[in-house]
Formats: C-alpha cells, sequence, structure tokens
C-alpha cells in the first residue's frame, strides 16, 4: 500500500494521510487485542500494516517540504532516522518482558495508547497541508491494483516458498502471478505518460533521476535490508533455538544496536553536509557485512564479548547511514509534488528486501543443514522443530543463512563502489532556502 498511500498524500495532503494513517494504528491495535483465533490476528495485523504505509511515506514528505535543502534538512531526517533504533529498542524490552511475564494483548493496548499520543501531538504540531488548487488530483486506481496485488503475491510467495516448497504449485503461481502484475503495472504506467493526460501514480522517469543513481541507491537499500534483517533474525535464532536463551536473555544481547543507532544518526547530521555520502554508504554496508560475517564465524565457547557483542555494535550501521542518507538523496532528487512517492518507493524496496532476504537465507540455512545431516548421517524429518534437530545441524544451518546475509551485504557496498561514488554530499551546510524548479515555476522539469 506504500506507493498508493504515497501518491495520495502528494495529492490530498500529507498531514491529513500521517493523521489518518495514525488513527488507524489505534482503531487496528484495540481490534487485534481483541483477537481469539490466529487467523484473525492474522487478517487485523494485515490491515494493521496500512497504518505505517500511510504514515511513513507522508512524513517523508512533510519533512522534506517543511525543510528546504539547508543544514537544518539534514538534521531532520537524520533525526528522523534516529527513531526506528530508538523505538527498536523500546519495542524490544517491552515486547521481551511482555512475552515473558505478561499477556502479548498487552503489547496491543501498549500501541494503541502510543498510536494516540502520536496522533493528537501530530495534529496540533504539523504545519497544515500547502493549498494545491492547480493539481491534478485524479487518482490511477488500475495503477495502484495492479502493483499492490502483485506485490502481495510476490511478498507472500517469497515468504511461503520456503515452508511450503519452491516447486509446490501455489508459489510457483503467485511467484508468475506477482511478476507479471508488477510487469503490468509498469506497462500501465508507461501508456498513462506517453498516450493520455491521466495523471500515473508512480512517473516513471524518477528512477533515471541523477543519472541512474537515484536507482542505485534504492538497489542498495534493497540489498542492505536484505542483510540487515535477515542477520538480525537469524542471531535471534541462534540464541534462542541454539544457546536457548530466554526472550529477556535474547533482548539483552542486542541493545548495544540502538545505542549505535543513536550514535550513527548524530554521525549522519553533524557529517553528511561535509563529506561524500557514498563514504557514509560504503562504511554503513562494510559494518552490516562484517556483522553478519561474524555472527557466521562465531564460535558458540566464546563469550558474547568476543563475536555477539562486536556484531550488535556494528550491523545497525548499515542501516542507519543507508536509511539517512538514501531519504536525503531522495528528497534531494524528487520533485516537490512526489517527495511522498519517493519516499514510499524508498520503503517498497526495503519491504521487498527484507521478504527476498528471508528466503533467500532460508535456503541457505536449508541447505547447510541438510549437508550437516547427511555428513552425519542423520536424517531430518520436513516437520523438525529446532529441539529435534542436533546442535550441529542446527548450528551449520544457521552459519549458512549468515553467510547469505553476509553476501547481501557485500552486493550492496559493490553497488555503492561502481555506481554512487559520485553523488556527491547529499546533506548541504546552506542555510538559504533553495527552491526546486517547479516551486520556481520551471515547466521544463528540469533539475539540478
Amino acid at each position: 500500500m506504500l506507493l498508493l498511500f504515497g501518491r495520495l498524500a502528494d495529492l490530498y495532503g500529507r498531514k491529513l494521510v500521517w493523521l489518518i494513517g495514525s488513527l488507524w494504528i489505534v482503531v487496528i491495535s484495540i481490534a487485534c487485542s481483541f483477537a481469539k483465533t490466529g487467523v484473525q490476528l492474522i487478517v487485523l495485523r494485515a490491515m494493521h500494516g496500512m497504518g505505517p504505509a500511510a504514515m511513513i511515506p507522508a512524513a517523508l514528505g512533510i519533512l522534506a517540504h517543511a525543510f528546504p535543502p539547508s543544514r537544518a534538512r539534514s538534521t531532520a531526517f537524520a533525526t528522523f532516522s534516529a527513531g526506528a533504533p530508538l523505538g527498536g529498542a523500546i519495542g524490544t524490552v517491552f515486547g521481551g518482558m511482555m512475552a515473558e511475564y505478561a499477556s502479548w494483548r498487552g503489547v496491543f493496548y501498549f500501541t494503541a495508547a502510543l498510536g494516540a499520543v502520536v496522533c493528537v501531538a501530530g495534529f496540533l504540531a504539523i504545519d497544515r497541508d500547502p493549498h494545491t488548487a492547480k493539481t491534478d488530483k485524479r487518482v490511477d486506481w488500475i495503477g495502484a491494483a495492479l502493483v499492490t496485488t502483485g506485490l502481495v503475491l510476490l511478498t507472500f510467495a517469497l515468504s511461503d516458498g520456503p515452508a511450503s516448497g519452491w516447486s509446490s504449485p501455489l508459489i510457483l503461481s503467485l511467484l508468475i502471478g506477482g511478476v507479471a502484475l508488477i510487469v503490468c503495472f509498469l506497462l500501465w504506467e508507461r501508456y498513462l505518460i506517453n498516450s493520455t493526460s491521466f495523471p500515473p501514480l508512480m512517473p516513471l522517469d524518477i528512477w533515471t533521476r541523477a543519472h541512474g543513481r537515484f536507482a542505485a541507491m534504492l538497489a542498495v537499500a534493497f540489498l542492505e535490508w536484505a542483510c540487515f534483517t535477515t542477520l538480525t533474525l537469524w542471531a535471534m535464532l541462534y540464541y534462542q533455538n541454539y544457546q536457548h536463551l530466554s526472550p529477556i536473555q535474547t533482548m539483552v544481547r542486542f541493545l548495544p544496536m540502538p545505542v549505535t543507532g543513536v550514535i550513527c544518526n548524530v554521525v549522519v547530521a553533524l557529517t553528511v553536509g561535509a563529506i561524500n555520502g557514498a563514504y557514509l554508504l560504503a562504511l554503513g554496508t562494510t559494518a552490516t557485512s562484517l556483522s553478519a560475517l561474524l555472527f557466521a564465524l562465531i564460535n558458540p565457547s566464546a563469550p558474547y564479548w568476543a563475536f555477539g557483542f562486536p556484531a550488535a555494535v556494528i550491523c545497525v550501521v548499515g542501516a542507519d547511514f543507508v536509511f539517512a542518507c538514501g531519504t536525503l538523496f531522495i528528497a534531494k532528487t524528487a520533485y516537490q509534488s512526489e517527495q511522498s512517492v519517493a519516499g514510499a518507493l524508498f520503503q517498497t524496496v526495503t519491504a521487498l528486501g527484507t521478504s527476498l532476504g528471508l528466503a533467500i537465507t532460508t535456503i541457505a540455512d536449508s541447505v547447510g543443514a541438510s549437508a550437516e545431516a547427511r555428513r552425519m548421517g542423520v536424517v531430518l524429518a520436513h516437520d523438525a522443530t529446532a529441539a529435534q534437530i542436533p546442535p550441529n545441524v542446527l548450528l551449520r544451518g544457521l552459519r549458512s543463512a549468515q553467510f547469505a546475509s553476509f553476501s547481501f551485504g557485500i552486493c550492496g557496498l559493490l553497488v555503492v563502489v561502481l555506481f554512487l561514488h559520485g553523488i556527491g554530499i547529499v546533506g548541504t551546510r546552506r542555510t538559504k532556502a533553495v527552491v526546486a524548479p517547479e516551486e520556481a515555476g520551471d515547466v521544463t522539469g528540469t533539475k539540478e
């Protein structure tokens, strides 16, 4: 839903869409707390995701509009990026405590209350949406249906493929159908642009902005999230399934992540207006890759401080550097009228990177565990739980998954080195507002 909500935010008001998204989170969180069955909870959680899908693109558009290119914009985007590790820390601590000592329903009570506070604060603090009477407010609902359905099918297939089997008729049908619908979406957008006056959901030329570096930045985000989210998942499974730690003990081992995340965004705010953004991206992707490598090479008998601690410290560097620098670069490249759509594209590729990363690393885990089982002469049942798998087999699978995560990070680093070395400084120290061409009446659509 990201692209659709991003487009609606650009057309009808970013504050309006942001407030609707935050209110939606409140309502669905309360509904989740009353779920009686697993199916009910799954459906409600799917609906839950529509709230952030509305809020995040709108928030990026709000920041881009409120802060023209300046030192303040760099600080604002870095502060926004810092919200992720801070929120992750609170959520991890609270979620771990609730899982161990109370009820999972309490998590949704907490989320509803927090969402209500955020909704009221946003209503009072965010500037009123500017009046845009001349904007064509027609919505490409056909394109929205094509891309949303295609992404649903593709994401579901990537998520469920490891469990159901990639050769199963259901997964093959979903994969083919998802890819086909996304291709149809692109062809439909091209038709609207070339043959009609109807505004497309997504301007296709946005991918070629800055000599193609816009697309390269999205590729880095895709690969970075494929590395970051999977390495943290498999690290959690290592602690809980292999070392048999409780949720609280596992949570404590990840506490260095939010601390590093906040520090990283302070570094971004201070340096993004002075040094080439490619250096920050290269440093970040390298750090996340090394974190995955540490978990891939981890010695179970070694103390936490030898492998787990340094891995937890550096793993978030890539996600924070890529998010802060990436969103700044996208805000700098996109026109004012498409800031939320551009932010939605960034978020969409990170979600797809997560799905593909989980699918590939799950395959790597299965292949590694199977190879070790054959070497030991052990037959693994298809539905074997972690407790039923021999420790050596379990560890080999976890190592293989982390090596796959490492490869995603290295691929992201290669994209930075090959295609983004010339992006220059993505932030700025200038305090004077720079007016976008279209705001100044430039009908040619050219942009610095």
